[in-house]
């Protein structure tokens, strides 16, 4: 479990037990593609949207609260980001997400959708051991059809430089967004809290993925491939366009087009010419702008939710994610 969690004592023990859930509901006969599970479960992830899940799940009767459940729902979170995380490096491409390499770049392409569709039985088989209820099922079946509409949307919008800022921000709401959402509003509603709470959540858990992309984005910008551990701009290769590039292209888009229209024939010059460019063209100044606006809403709205000592955890811990330069 990553290191991180040392620094929050309040939730650091739920988290382990989560990570414990996971490591039992993945085993399977067949050893090589458990293998790569437990690879991609020990590869740095920090369990963010479980930690959400437990600190909203704190702000309701937590006199009724069921740990098991508790802990078995955040789990599943994680195993349905994991699912996603598999599918989105077979979609793209990537070679190496974490700092190591990926289930597809490592075992193959079959190998790794097999261990994609794993891991979505998994997540649901959690759910159904969780729930009774048809709206929660409602709720994930439709969470799960918005994140790959994300995705969808994405591909379809590759290579084009007329991307719009509404259309980056549909497609990161599914991506990113959706599943912090999720995490927050399944927390509040497991932890039965009032409904201003729940309301509130779902708000706070879209602008924290919302910013969280953003601030990936800007990384990729402004940090090395060894700070970030994944190779750096290797999206714009692929074709796909992210924030501070997409401001950037607004208004001088004539000036990028020799460089974007090599698509996966692009240098590694061809790449810094456009990095350049992106910084001439104040596209990071601009996306940092954007992201600091979601991050003060999410904070702001976490303000606002009643006096419990999660608040302050919830607090830190938000600001802390979306301050990182990781």
């Amino acid at each position: 479990m990553h290191s991180m969690w040392d620094n929050y004592p309040e939730i650091k023990d739920e988290l382990a037990e989560s990570y414990a859930v996971i490591e039992k509901k993945v085993r399977i006969r067949n050893k090589e593609v458990e293998q790569v599970i437990f690879d991609l479960l020990h590869s740095g992830g920090k369990l963010l949207r479980p930690a959400y899940f437990i600190l909203f799940s704190r702000f309701g009767d937590t006199e009724t609260l069921n740990d098991k459940k508790t802990t078995h729902i955040a789990a599943s979170l994680e195993v349905l980001h994991m699912a996603t995380l598999v599918h989105d490096d077979i979609i793209d491409d990537s070679p190496t997400r974490r700092g190591t390499q990926t289930v597809q770049s490592k075992y193959g392409k079959d190998i790794a959708v097999y261990t994609g569709d794993f891991l979505f039985a998994v997540y649901f088989g959690l759910l159904a051991e969780t729930t009774e209820s048809v709206a929660a099922i409602k709720l994930n079946a439709f969470v799960m059809r918005r994140i790959l509409l994300g995705e969808l949307d994405q591909m379809h919008l590759r290579y084009n430089t007329e991307i719009t800022l509404r259309q980056y921000l549909r497609n990161i709401t599914g991506k990113t967004a959706q599943l912090f959402s999720l995490s927050c509003l399944q927390g509040a509603k497991t932890g039965k809290a009032d409904l201003a709470v729940i309301r509130s959540s779902q708000h706070i858990g879209h602008n924290i993925g919302i910013a969280f992309q953003m601030l990936d984005d800007i990384l990729d910008y402004t940090q090395n491939s060894k700070t970030l551990k994944k190779p750096v701009l290797e999206d714009m290769r692929q074709g796909v366009y992210s924030l501070p590039l997409i401001l950037a292209l607004r208004k001088h888009k004539k000036d990028f087009e020799p460089y974007l229209s090599k698509g996966l024939d692009m240098s590694a010059e061809d790449i810094q010419a456009v990095v350049d460019l992106v910084e001439t063209y104040q596209g990071i100044e601009e996306a940092q702008k954007l992201a600091e606006r979601y991050t003060n809403k999410a904070l702001s709205a976490i303000n606002r939710l009643p006096e419990r000592p999660e608040k302050a955890v919830l607090y830190h811990l938000t600001e802390q994610l979306l301050h990182r330069n990781y």
